[in-house]
């Protein structure tokens, strides 16, 4: 189930449990405290991985850790809980690396728009500039009949399984806010 904290609501991985079982701490994702840590980091991999954006978290300690986009969040997060998953890009803007672009897209967490916060604040203790919000945001919601994972498009609250209308509340995780 999901938890409140200060910056907003924590994601438990809800994902196949296939994927959980590839958590090894030696695959996490790169914490990134600084400018400069991410700077070291990208200067390490190859130009290919710039080209795509990185599989990212926001740890319980509202750290941003980041991995290549094959990369599960499940394993960039070692397996616990998040404040944030998505996908992020960058890009160089005045000698510095920027968020290019930030969104939400994680089935494995599925995590509300309003995670943003967490995100938001992970990037500014690093100091990294970023946009003001998820330059893409994608809307979860579990079907109360059927019990599959929808990804709500244009509004339309209905579950493509079996056509019943889906809550308007984040829903994923069982938790009630």
């Amino acid at each position: 189930m999901a938890s409140v904290n200060l910056l907003g609501w924590s994601y438990r991985y809800v994902g196949p449990p296939d994927l959980r079982a590839l958590v090894r701490p030696e695959a996490e994702g790169r914490s990134i405290l600084s400018a400069s840590d991410f700077a070291d980091w990208v200067s390490s991999l190859a130009p290919v991985e710039l080209a795509e954006p990185f599989t990212f978290v926001i740890d319980s300690a509202v750290v941003l850790r980041l991995a290549p986009r094959r990369s599960e969040h499940v394993v960039c997060a070692g397996g616990g809980p998040v404040l944030g998953a998505g996908e992020m890009s960058f890009r160089r803007e005045s000698g510095q690396w920027v968020v290019a672009e930030v969104s939400n897209q994680s089935t494995g967490y599925c995590p509300d728009i309003s995670s943003w916060q967490a995100v938001a604040e992970a990037l500014d203790a690093a100091g990294i500039e970023h946009p003001s919000g998820f330059t893409q945001e994608v809307v979860f919601r579990r079907c109360p009949s059927c019990s599959q994972l929808n990804i709500v498009r244009e509004e339309d609250f209905i579950c493509v399984f079996c056509d019943e209308d889906l809550p308007r509340e984040w829903n994923v995780d069982g938790a009630v806010r």
